[in-house]
């Protein structure tokens, strides 16, 4: 059975979260701080995450931040803020998913549905909980151990950088990164001399190897302004 916890201070909205997760056979805790929520997620063992954002001690951005450095848990952050850049900020810190209050609760519990299932495509788990050699993403298929990429079932060529760059987005899906991120992520050291204008170089590498329309990417998508999420 799945785990769930959310992170709501609002008792009534946490309350009606909680029994109608509970009425689709999840399990459910309740964090109603900031700080005790991410407590509770560092020492347990659960499937994913539903948060507010604002929240005493310790608000809901800071949370999904000090997550993200521990786990790549599906976070779902739920809130009444409607700004763009409250969702930009969110998605940028790694949360998978912004829904906006008022919600219905169908379809909180379609996403997380969704999500997990995503998350479970994404890590390779089977029937066994044994994770396999091999992540599959509509028609991508990643060998880890191999390091072959193929698309359609058809192998295609990646250099090295290209790989890592590929495997780091494809294992922190939906998530907005700057190229700056991703600079410091897949170059580091080796990037000493260099600009960030080989991100956006490589990024464009990835499409014309993966996307069926690179002009139209459906995978590698540009966040105007802000950088790339990889979409799943």
């Amino acid at each position: 059975m799945k785990r769930i916890l959310i992170i709501e201070d609002d008792p009534v909205i946490a309350e009606v979260q909680k029994d109608y997760l509970l009425a689709h056979s999840f399990e459910v805790d309740i964090a109603e701080r900031g700080d005790s929520g991410l407590e509770m997620e560092l020492r347990g063992e659960y499937d994913l995450i539903l948060l507010d954002l604002m929240l005493p001690s310790m608000d809901g951005y800071e949370v999904c931040r000090r997550i993200r450095e521990a786990s790549n848990v599906p976070i779902l952050i739920v809130s009444a803020k409607k700004e763009e850049i409250d969702k930009i900020r969110g998605f940028g810190l790694g949360a998978d998913d912004y829904i906006l209050k008022p919600f219905g609760l169908g379809e909180l519990v379609a996403r997380v549905k969704a999500h997990l299932s995503r998350y479970e495509r994404l890590v390779g788990q089977g029937h066994n909980g044994q994770h396999r050699d091999e992540l599959r993403l509509n028609g991508i298929r990643i060998e880890k151990q191999s390091r072959r990429v193929f698309v359609n079932e058809r192998e295609v060529s990646f250099t090295a950088k290209e790989y890592d760059l590929l495997f780091y987005l494809v294992t922190h899906p939906n998530r907005v990164f700057r190229k700056e991120d991703l600079f410091e992520q897949i170059w580091g050291m080796d990037a000493i001399g260099s600009d960030h204008a080989t991100v956006t170089v490589h990024i464009s590498k990835l499409r014309e190897k993966i996307e069926r329309d690179p002009s139209k990417p459906q995978y590698v998508e540009t966040i105007w302004g802000v950088g790339y999420r990889f979409n799943i």
